[in-house]
């Protein structure tokens, strides 16, 4: 490969344009992933034996547990990326300066170290980081699998066929952990089309894996698997090749233990972080779950309603990750100020379609989902929860963007920790004793209507000194 300039991160400042060219990719590749799910369920769904479905989606579920735990590996790549691409910003001369006055740190060729590139050391870093966590993982999915997973299926043969579906793509941790740190990386740079393609291409291979695997070599829970592990692995081969012009040579040197503590850092505040919120929404399912088979299923409907509106939040908080990073990096006060108010006009709008979509779809919605006659009246009951969560939401999702671009895990951290400490359970607890049995999953509601908006107040001390005196966190 010839040398060749890396592509420079994009100027500041904000503008609407960019803010919507990096956040419409994010949107896009989200909505992948639920699309292969629906392919898997089709495929395995078309087999004769039920159980099958039902071991990939009990399967899936533990898979999901165990990895979104270590999503933090994206979050933390992000932010420190951000800052550095701000930092070349910074550094970079003037439009009207000749190409003479260039110096080797701001504009480097491919055949040079990554000390020259500043914003690709934290996908070294990362990289090597995640060499560690491959073993720690596995150990935890085996120890971890077999105690969970009567939890979920009371079911022998469903639970045979987790465990089989579990036991291949654990071959896969590799990749899942570097995928992470890859989309954090190109996230970072402002590159949010990259994470597009990866996932696109991941997702489509996956899905012609799986139908050749399950209806041409006779495979059924363990195609699926095994389909997912290739898909993977090809795409951090893929994201691999896309960022070839950025240079590599300086990824095999490992670095030292000073230069990891940043990232480490920022991870552990993350990972406590993502335990918190797994560990309420853990307890959200048990509280359905003791209440009925119908109550349960009407809070799985809502919460993966709540993961749709997620995603389509998700694409602004990401945009707010690299504009406020790059910002800060750059040390500009009013491109920070400007990507924090853009994002935050876009995000309340979106909220507001949702809102407005789920007033107006009201049980045709909940149609689409289940046919159920038993169910869809209980989902009824609670539809004024889901038609406000949009709205709900969206600070903690926004603040989150904006935190993770500063690099303010810590408080991110802490936030969460009083958010389910101070609120959710005291919240339940008392709504729980005050308001009568028939009412319970209301009272799990307002708990977690409670917990979302203090997860955002929690954080709004720390937000106004960012948008007031950005320079104290530069």
């Amino acid at each position: 490969m010839t040398s060749a300039a890396p592509i420079q991160p994009k100027p500041l400042p904000a503008t609407q344009g960019r803010i919507w060219a990096l956040a419409w990719p994010i949107m896009l590749s989200n909505i992948t992933v639920p699309l292969l799910g629906l392919v898997d369920t089709a495929i395995l769904g078309h087999l004769d034996d039920a159980r099958h479905l039902g071991a990939v989606a009990v399967g899936s579920q533990l898979f999901i547990l165990l990895f979104w735990s270590f999503s933090f590996l994206r979050m933390g790549t992000t932010a420190l990326t951000a800052k550095a691409a701000g930092a070349v910003l910074r550094n970079q001369p003037s439009r009207s300066s000749t190409a003479s006055q260039t110096t080797p740190s701001q504009i480097t060729t491919a055949s040079q170290t990554t000390a020259s590139v500043p914003y690709v050391a934290p996908l070294q870093r990362g990289l090597w980081l995640v060499l560690p966590l491959i073993p720690l993982v596995m150990l935890a999915a085996y120890l971890l699998w077999p105690l969970i997973l009567p939890l979920l299926s009371d079911q022998a043969d469903i639970n045979h066929g987790a465990m089989t579906y579990l036991s291949i793509r654990l071959w896969a941790t590799p990749a899942v952990l570097a995928q992470y740190v890859m989309l954090g990386w190109f996230i970072g740079l402002g590159k949010t089309h990259i994470p597009l393609i990866m996932l696109t291409v991941s997702n489509v291979l996956n899905a012609v894996l799986n139908y050749v695997l399950v209806f041409h070599l006779g495979m059924t829970a363990d195609g699926v698997a095994l389909g997912t592990v290739i898909a993977e692995y090809s795409a951090v081969v893929l994201a691999l090749w896309l960022a070839r012009d950025y240079g590599f040579r300086g990824l095999g040197k490992r670095p030292t233990w000073l230069q990891l503590q940043p990232m480490m850092r920022i991870n552990r505040h993350l990972f406590v972080r993502t335990l918190l919120l797994l560990s309420t929404f853990t307890f959200f399912t048990a509280q359905g779950a003791q209440q009925g088979e119908l109550i349960l299923a009407a809070n799985a409907v809502l919460i993966s309603l709540l993961l749709l509106i997620a995603n389509a939040l998700d694409g602004f908080a990401h945009a707010a990750e690299v504009l406020v990073g790059q910002s800060l990096g750059a040390h500009q006060r009013t491109p920070l100020r400007q990507a924090i108010r853009l994002t935050g006009i876009n995000s309340t709008l979106m909220a507001l379609l949702l809102c407005l979509v789920f007033w107006l779809s009201g049980e045709t919605l909940f149609r689409l989902l289940t046919d159920n006659p038993q169910l869809l009246p209980v989902l009824q009951q609670y539809q004024w929860f889901l038609i406000f969560l949009p709205l709900i939401g969206m600070p903690s999702y926004w603040l989150d963007g904006i935190f993770i671009g500063a690099g303010q895990s810590q408080s991110m951290r802490n936030a969460m920790l009083l958010a389910v400490l101070l609120v959710f359970y005291p919240l339940w607890l008392g709504l729980s004793a005050i308001l009568p049995p028939t009412h319970t999953n209301v009272a799990l509601w307002w708990a977690f209507y409670g917990f979302t908006l203090a997860r955002a107040g929690f954080m709004g001390n720390k937000f106004l000194t960012l948008y007031k005196k950005p320079e104290t966190f530069m």
